[in-house]
This record gives structure tokens, sequence and C-alpha cells, in this order.
């Protein structure tokens, strides 16, 4: 298993699928199945398409910054900065679990709202 060339991945496919072009995403970097845990997007690739298809036409100005991806054995891990309209910030953390020849099969999310304010100086990045 190349861990570095998974996060290398990870970090693609996620850029791909973000900047409007989940197709090509799918079809470079997922596996046969596609296994979603994020209740806000259907299981499947037809399901992943249709939410980034949707988010880059209702949200063309987003963006994203990859502050860190980490890898072990099939699971990738990634920290992300995203900035959507109204400069809203969001803080997302994604987890990818590939198969032995290298493509994404399963993902699961969380994300954050950047507060406003905090009871510390820290960033959440």
């Amino acid at each position: 298993m190349n861990t570095g060339q998974n996060k290398l991945n990870a970090i693609a496919f996620y850029k791909t699928a973000f900047e409007g072009n989940p197709e090509i995403a799918v079809e470079l970097y997922i596996g046969e199945e596609y296994i979603q845990h994020n209740p806000a997007v259907k299981d499947g690739k037809a399901g992943f398409i249709e939410y980034f298809k949707r988010l880059a036409q209702e949200y063309p100005q987003k963006s994203i910054r990859f502050v860190r991806a980490v890898a072990e054995n099939d699971l990738v891990a990634m920290h992300t900065h995203q900035i959507w309209p109204g400069n809203e910030e969001w803080v997302t953390m994604d987890f990818f679990r590939f198969n032995t020849r290298g493509k994404i099969v399963e993902h699961w999310d969380t994300i954050q709202k950047i507060p406003e304010s905090a009871q510390h100086s820290n960033k959440m990045y």
C-alpha cells in the first residue's frame, strides 16, 4: 500500500470535486464501490456527483485550502479550511479509506463553522 500516493490522491480527488469537476474526480480516484457516511450526501458515486455538481452551481465562489493530510495503512485524514460566500469560514476533517488498488472506497467527514470568538487565541487549523 502506497500511503504517500494515497495522500496525494485524496487531496487531488477532493480538490477536483470541490472545484466543480466531480465526474472527473470519480473517474480518476474512486473504486468500484463508494460508501458515503455524510448524511447530507447520497451513497455511491452518483450521489457524490450530484452533491458536488449542486455545490458548484449554488456556490461557485467557494474556496478550499488543504491544511494537512495524514496517511496510515488504508486511511487518509485531511484537515481543510474552506471559505464560502459571505466569507463564512469552515473547518473540515475528512477521512478516506482506500482499496488495495489505491482507489477511494469509503468517506467520513465532519464540518464546523469557525466561530467569531473563542475562549483562546488558537486557530482551528
